[in-house]
């Protein structure tokens, strides 16, 4: 059997953030805090965290609010950089994260396209080639010339879905960003999903639904007070996660 090949290998992760410990009512408050008071503390959110995903393969994150899920995306979509630890990426990785993340809101839609295309490596004419494709999808025709801050969070998702899939990533890393708008939309993105899966497009895929985690992942992990707590199949990551609510 031939072996697997892997499409993105994290070790040993570990990602710290400065979190306030109280609030800052003042400038004497501030320059206090020179002279002993700590006003912050390093609160470590991954905590070693060993993770193969293989080429081709729809993988689900689970975990509850805080678990450190997003984090990780965003460390190994190569937006956030670990305090320790190594990430190997073999192939052209496209995110789609937090609502409205990597739009530039004072910016039409039309021009978010041509940014974000651009961006993500597309010639000119690749983009030109495209445009008319990836307004369709996200059905934003009537609107793609006015500013970003003016849509709203379905529109927003439509946009940023749209440009993130028209260029063709190696690798999608999805979380959460398709839970706003309307249900016949997202029907449509998860049958584009689907349709990358086929074309051999790796995805990782965060929601705190836990059937359509079964339905379009091979594998899963459970991400537990940022380690991983389990990682396996599917049904069985899915199935252990929910016993603890039970």
């Amino acid at each position: 059997m031939a072996e697997k090949e892997i499409a993105i290998k994290a070790q040993g992760l570990e990602v710290s953030f400065l979190i306030q410990r109280q609030g800052i009512s003042s400038i004497k408050q501030y320059l206090l805090s020179f002279g002993g008071q700590k006003l912050f503390e390093k609160k470590k959110i991954l905590k070693g965290v060993d993770i193969e995903i293989y080429k081709g393969e729809c993988f689900g994150l689970l975990g509850k609010n805080g678990s450190g899920k997003s984090t990780l995306l965003r460390t190994l979509a190569g937006i956030i950089p670990p305090d320790k630890g190594s990430i190997k990426i073999n192939g052209r990785i496209a995110p789609l994260l937090a609502l409205g993340a990597g739009l530039e809101i004072e910016m039409s839609g039309i021009e978010n396209i041509k940014l974000c295309c651009t961006l993500m490596g597309m010639t000119q004419k690749e983009i030109k080639a495209s445009m008319s494709d990836i307004i369709d999808f996200s059905e934003l025709e009537d609107d793609v010339n006015m500013q970003v801050k003016r849509y709203s969070s379905g529109m927003m998702a439509r946009l940023a879905f749209s440009m993130v899939v028209a260029t063709s990533p190696d690798i999608l890393v999805v979380d959460e960003a398709l839970a706003v708008g309307d249900l016949g939309f997202q029907n449509k993105c998860m049958a584009k999903i689907s349709e990358l899966r086929q074309q051999g497009t790796t995805i990782i895929y965060v929601s705190h639904n836990q059937e359509e985690i079964k339905r379009i992942c091979d594998r899963a992990a459970w991400l537990k007070d940022g380690k991983i707590e389990k990682i396996g199949s599917v049904s069985e990551v899915g199935d252990t996660y929910l016993e603890q609510f039970n």
